[in-house]
């Protein structure tokens, strides 16, 4: 394919799409300019005029995963049905998006604690924990969760649901299918989250 045959914005696409599946199969040592220009035969510096370098792939490669895996969690969160329904319904998109793009998720976080992330890369990174944190204060408020700081409670439950995610991503659940691990593991957290007594 020829640097000619992408229409406008169309390469910079091709180039993330690329980059994410070189990303899975490879990891981020596997990424670079050069060999995505090559997998997509345009010339070696088409690359450059949509990230200046490595780098900038990688923060647009976490970036656009931020604002995907946010935009599922407030679906998620703002959806039909009680709010408990609603908290199993984001621990489960949490999940679906973790093992779908295990690559990207380890990608994700790790671009948010660089020294110096960007601005924007920084505030998408904790839309996900505001979100939980926001429908966990609406569960309060119904009285279905416990009282609490909802930040560190979210954090609680995200912890839950990542290890999941790393357990199966390693395939280390052994025989246990992911959707029954799912339940129970939605299950003990939202009974944990329950008011006591």
């Amino acid at each position: 394919m020829s640097d000619g045959s992408y229409h406008h914005g169309n390469l910079r696409a091709a180039l993330l799409e690329r980059a994410e599946t070189v990303l899975a199969e490879e990891g981020p040592a596997g990424l670079s300019l050069r060999g995505l220009a090559r997998d997509l035969g345009v010339s070696h510096a088409a690359p450059t005029r949509h990230f200046r370098d490595r780098r900038a792939l990688l923060d647009a490669l976490a970036t656009t995963g931020f604002t995907e895996f946010n935009l599922r969690l407030r679906e998620a969160a703002q959806g039909r049905g009680a709010v408990e329904v609603r908290l199993a319904a984001l621990g489960r998109a949490y999940l679906d998006f973790a093992v779908e793009r295990h690559a990207l998720l380890t990608l994700m976080f790790a671009a948010k604690h660089e020294d110096r992330p960007g601005e924007e890369l920084h505030e998408l990174g904790h839309q996900a924990l505001q979100t939980t944190s926001e429908l966990l204060a609406e569960a309060q408020r119904a009285g279905v969760v416990r009282a609490g700081d909802p930040v560190r409670l979210a954090q609680v439950a995200f912890s839950t649901v990542h290890g999941l995610a790393v357990l199966a991503a390693g395939g280390l659940l052994d025989d246990t299918p992911l959707s029954e691990a799912t339940d129970l593991a939605l299950d003990v957290l939202l009974t944990g989250l329950r008011p006591q007594g």
